[in-house]
């Protein structure tokens, strides 16, 4: 399902500021020798990215789904200059990759990128997370959502990525196993008073979570 017309998502793209050169080149060589390009956080959702984090000003960020390190060095932008952003990735490939272009980043001294299970990952990591962005295995976002919640800092901020997954969560009954969880998942942020939210149509619909202060 083509969740926004082509002529607004095109207009979009070009009224929207243009990231650095190192996530130009990231795009571009994502796109053409990946095998799972769409992936990518890409132009538009990078700058929403960028700038929530510019507003936001964390201290620590933990991004749950590394790809190919376009996202994170989006998020990164906003940190503080004694910040860290911690990063996890499964996949050994895509870690090496997106390590490769760190090292190129201004940000390098600041990202901690972590390969291997998050569900596991997570517990070791005991900071106080100002900005959480979740884009990882579908089945796992209740978990990973739970994880951070409990050392979100007050006012801490959850990003979810795919929450309209491709438009299936519309169909009925809904179909797949991502799917699925990506509609329980919907359910259980809304349902959850620890949490306000809104949910902003872009790209493959993005859940901008804020943890209410107790």
């Amino acid at each position: 399902m083509d969740l926004i017309h082509p002529e607004v998502e095109h207009f979009a793209d070009q009224m929207t500021s243009l990231p650095d050169a190192l996530l130009q080149e990231i795009e571009r060589a994502t796109y053409d020798s990946h095998d799972q390009p769409h992936m990518l956080s890409g132009h538009v959702q990078g700058r929403v990215l960028s700038l929530l984090s510019q507003i936001r000003r964390p201290k620590y960020i933990l991004e749950i789904g590394t790809f190919t390190g376009y996202s994170a060095l989006c998020l990164a932008e906003g940190l503080k200059e004694d910040g860290q952003l911690h990063t996890i990735e499964l996949r050994a490939a895509d870690a090496q990759l997106a390590q490769s272009y760190f090292d190129r980043s201004i940000h390098k001294n600041k990202i901690y990128l972590h390969e291997g299970n998050a569900k596991e990952i997570i517990p070791s990591l005991n900071y106080p997370w100002d900005l959480v962005f979740i884009d990882a295995d579908k089945p796992g976002y209740i978990d990973y959502y739970e994880q951070v919640m409990e050392r979100l800092s007050p006012g801490g901020i959850i990003l979810a990525d795919n929450v309209l997954f491709h438009g299936q969560i519309f169909e009925d009954p809904v179909k797949g196993k991502s799917a699925k969880a990506i509609q329980a998942f919907n359910q259980h942020v809304a349902k959850d008073t620890r949490s306000e939210q809104v949910l902003l149509t872009i790209r493959d619909g993005l859940l901008m979570i804020k943890k209410v202060n107790a």
